[in-house]
């Protein structure tokens, strides 16, 4: 705006600047002064408005003969903009139809042949029609008479104010345009000189000037120009804006320049390292490491990348990051494994009671390798309930060996990322937790325990248990590829052991790949072992007592364990026991008397009323009712069986919350009695005319499983030939429609479960003698073992010849034939 302000404009005789505002200047031409016919002057990229100065320099041969004889004569001409800029010789087309009549105040012939004129606008008019176009146009023209304004109104002079107000907005915005612009505005006093020489000013379009030219009535010639004059300031703010940002940015830069170059300078005075000494410090650790060629290189080229970089770059840092990874991992650092056996067998008892599967594999692992120094890494998959020392177990392991010991949860890892890593190209990448974590460890053969792996999710972001294939496959980790890493990493001396609770929900081909070691749940012997040894003593540590100072007998921590859990591990067992103790703790801490020695009632009196019943033998004076072993999560456990009889049809009930397995069970007892009815004595007619019911309490607890065959069996012989069941007698079996008996498993479990509830002697089938065999002799003394291979030596061992008291009379109907 306001950009011819600028220009000199330099009065016919005189050389002192022409005044803009001049009150003879400022009046209109009279219409008796005007000809009917104007010379039309056409001019591009401007308009001119009534009392407006401008110099026009001429160079078009038509416009020079116009302006030499009008100057000739009265000076008055007609200035029309062209619509079409391009036009080098507007026709009468390329013009608009309305214009300013102006008087030329001085005309000035330059050397080079052009003509500059100076012209004052002084009335609008309109052209009725062009009457010349050569030898320059020539119009007849409408004269447009302004409307008498009242200065005084209320509307005038709050346009004139808000035209002010926003010129001088543009004037602060604009700094191009020279001061002297607000002191022209300060002194304008006519309000249409104010609209015309703010419009003829505005950095607007010709064809938005011609518009407001054409506004007869001068308040809405004013509003127009204003709504122009709000573009031109909104974009004259946004410009600003974009500016002031941009030398921010420009500013900040040079001043972080700066900055680093002083910083660059003190640190060379104090001794500090920049980056180029960071880069030769790893250079020079890179030549001391121990890895692969392969390493070597990939990571020399990486420093000779990160020095071309600048320092400021935001790639620096990642590579930078990136190059003091691959220092930091072991590579090919190894500790010494300790090959002293009998040392390491010592340490795992110490630490676990039982677990004998465990502990003779990694003896067997430690002898092999010492043997065999270069052995590959077993992949151990230690599965059992919760509670039973898996992960513990790891720690054990590494310090039977002397190794290092990380473990790894993944529990609700569902990213493939979390074990292959990030590409580098990804902002915030990372790499995989396999390497993260050998970093941690900071040798390449420690104990990795892959915490919980039977949890691992899959989900749109990828398969974790996938990416395990390549990690515990023995065959593939030597090379195991990293994403962020970019280079192979040899995994093949890493002992991995995985903890599962579950081998259902693991996938096949990762299965396949582990060796798996069933961890069962520990017997009530072994519970009390485990109390003794390391529950207890822990448990008075943490609470500030003496090993000597409080004693727990052997009945009390039975009563803890049989009463108030029910648990394959020792968790519960040891918030119980810490639960006893506090309350010892307490009594002490307030000067109290308290229990030297922990006896049962003192138990019950800690912690409550028992939560648990003990199943217990019941006798044998009913018959159908046989004492059955069962296996549970926590243990095992006995049942029993319950046969009754009624008047009825030959119906079948089975009751007791049972799985379609023990059904079936019940069903082949049934009918291998049914087929052999007359080798036991029994006759056929009772299963037509009475109806059978079997129960197993309790019926709120879900049971299932083939290993209550014989069990039923023998409670159907029972029931149907009214003879007494042998005494403190149990038994586990399936059987078969054809009177064999199977083997079953969790043999250990049941065992002791019959051993607690005060059973004398056992039925088995004869292929689990060996199951026997793994059993500690102490836990099974006292205790007579009958192996059996057919149902007939099942009940010639439980069914005594001897009825029972008060036998039931059988009431039968002839059939008719």
């Amino acid at each position: 705006m306001f950009k011819n302000l600028a220009t000199p404009i330099v009065q016919e005789d005189s050389e002192e600047l022409i005044q803009l505002i001049n009150p003879e200047q400022e009046m209109d031409i009279k219409p008796e002064d005007l000809p009917e016919e104007l010379s039309i002057l056409p001019i591009k990229n401007t308009v001119l408005f009534p009392g407006v100065v401008i110099p026009i320099t001429v160079t078009r041969q038509k416009s020079i003969k116009l302006i030499k004889k009008a100057y000739q004569g009265n000076r008055i001409i007609g200035v029309v903009a062209q619509r079409n800029k391009q036009a080098e010789e507007p026709t009468i087309e390329d013009l608009y139809r309305f214009g300013t009549a102006a008087r030329i105040i001085k005309m000035l012939v330059l050397p080079d042949g052009n003509t500059t004129i100076i012209i004052q606008g002084k009335n609008r008019f309109a052209i009725k029609e062009f009457t010349q176009e050569e030898p320059f146009l020539m119009a007849k023209i409408d004269l447009q008479t302004e409307v008498p304004l009242d200065l005084s109104g209320k509307e005038v002079a709050a346009l004139v104010q808000s035209l002010k107000d926003a010129a001088s907005k543009i004037l602060k915005l604009n700094p191009e345009i020279p001061q002297e612009a607000q002191l022209a505005l300060d002194n304008i006093q006519s309000t249409a000189f104010l609209v015309h020489f703010i419009a003829s000013n505005l950095n607007v379009d010709v064809a938005d000037k011609q518009k407001i030219l054409e506004v007869n009535n001068i308040i809405d010639r004013g509003t127009l120009l204003l709504q122009y004059m709000l573009k031109e300031i909104q974009m004259l703010e946004i410009k600003h804006e974009i500016q002031k940002k941009v030398h921010t940015d420009i500013d900040q830069q040079q001043r972080d320049y700066f900055l680093r170059q002083q910083i660059k300078v003190l640190q060379d005075e104090l001794g500090f390292d920049g980056p180029d000494k960071e880069i030769e410090k790893l250079r020079k650790r890179g030549t001391e490491k121990k890895w692969s060629k392969q390493a070597a290189e990939h990571f020399a080229k990486e420093l000779d990348k990160l020095q071309r970089t600048n320092p400021q770059a935001p790639d620096f840092p990642i590579a930078m990051n990136y190059a003091e990874f691959m220092l930091d991992l072991p590579w090919e650092d190894y500790t010494t494994d300790n090959f002293d056996l009998k040392n390491a067998r010592k340490v795992l008892d110490k630490d676990h009671f039982g677990l004998e599967k465990v502990k003779n594999r990694i003896i067997e692992y430690l002898a092999v390798l010492k043997l065999k120094q270069d052995m590959k890494g077993p992949i151990l998959c230690l599965y059992g309930p919760p509670g039973v020392g898996k992960t513990s177990l790891g720690k054990s392991i590494a310090k039977a060996l002397g190794r290092n010991y990380v473990r790894m949860s993944l529990g609700g890892v569902h990213d493939e990322a979390e074990i292959r890593g990030h590409r580098k190209t990804y902002i915030g990448a990372m790499p995989g937790k396999i390497l993260a974590n050998l970093k941690k460890a900071k040798s390449s053969n420690p104990v990795f325990v892959l915490d919980e792996i039977d949890k691992v999710r899959s989900e749109f972001r990828g398969d974790p248990s996938s990416a395990l294939l390549e990690v515990l496959d023995p065959e593939q980790n030597n090379a195991f590829g990293d994403n962020y890493l970019e280079v192979e990493y040899d995994l093949s001396k890493v002992l991995f052991i995985a903890t599962a609770n579950s081998l259902d929900t693991i996938q096949p081909a990762l299965r396949d790949r582990m060796e798996i070691i069933e961890l069962t749940g520990y017997t009530v012997e072994e519970k009390l072992q485990i109390a003794v040894k390391h529950l207890v003593p822990k448990q008075l540590k943490e609470h500030g007592l003496g090993v000597t100072e409080v004693k727990f007998t052997k009945e009390a921590l039975l009563k803890v364990i049989e009463s108030y859990t029910r648990e394959s591990g020792v968790r519960s067992l040891e918030r119980k026991i810490g639960s006893v103790v506090r309350s010892i703790a307490k009594s002490k801490a307030m000067d109290e008397e308290f229990e030297k020695e922990i006896i049962p009632p003192f138990v019950v009196k800690a912690l409550g009323a028992e939560i648990f019943d003990e199943e217990l033998y019941q006798g044998n004076d009913i018959a159908g009712v046989v004492t059955g072993l069962a296996w549970t999560q926590v243990g095992g456990d006995i049942l029993f069986i319950e046969s009754s009889l009624s008047k009825g049809k030959g119906a079948l009930t089975i009751s007791g919350q049972l799985g379609d397995v023990m059904k079936e069970s019940a069903m082949a007892a049934l009918s291998y009695l049914k087929s052999n009815a007359e080798s036991l004595g029994i006759d056929h007619r009772v299963f037509q005319q009475y109806d059978l019911h079997i129960h197993v309490p309790a019926g709120a607890v879900p049971k299932d499983g083939p290993s209550a065959g014989i069990t039923m069996l023998t409670s159907l012989a029972s029931i149907f030939t009214q003879r007494k069941v042998k005494s403190n007698l149990a038994m586990t079996g399936e059987i078969t429609l054809r009177g064999k008996v199977l083997p079953v498993g969790g043999i250990k479990e049941k065992i002791l479960a019959a051993k607690r509830s005060g059973i004398k002697e056992i039925i088995l089938s004869a292929r689990n003698q060996r199951d026997i065999a793994e059993i500690e002799k102490n836990y099974i003394k006292g205790l007579t073992f009958h192996y059996v291979d057919s149902v007939e030596q099942v009940l010639k061992i439980a069914l005594l010849k001897e009825k029972v008291e008060k036998p039931m009379e059988f009431s039968l109907a002839e059939q008719k034939s």
